[in-house]
């Protein structure tokens, strides 16, 4: 089996697995509630700016952090949302877990 067919394999995988089938029902779940649906949009963009200031090595403002926290501390008083939140993390967990196995097979060769 050459490399390439043991990542479409992978991917085949990973479609199949129970991580992917939660998160992306319950992505159809928070999609058909639209309210809801604006406040994860709202915390993703929050999340998503308080990582670009971390990536350019600054630190997140107070303001940014207290908003991320508002919003996060909202959403996980509603169980639709803090199912969600719990799927997206355990799929997203699986990923870098991925990632983590494929970079140390191949960390001799990058450093």
């Amino acid at each position: 089996m050459n490399v390439y067919d043991t990542v479409n394999q992978l991917a085949k995988e990973i479609k199949a697995s129970e991580e992917y089938s939660e998160y992306q029902k319950m992505k159809e779940v928070v999609k058909q509630n639209i309210e809801l649906k604006k406040k994860i949009d709202d915390f993703e963009k929050a999340r998503y700016e308080t990582q670009i200031s971390t990536m350019k090595g600054e630190e997140p403002t107070k303001e940014q952090v207290e908003n991320l926290q508002k919003i996060y501390l909202e959403l996980i008083q509603n169980d639709i949302t803090k199912k969600y939140l719990d799927t997206e993390l355990k799929f997203n967990t699986m990923l870098s877990d991925i990632n983590k196995i494929l970079g140390e097979a191949v960390q001799d060769i990058i450093q």
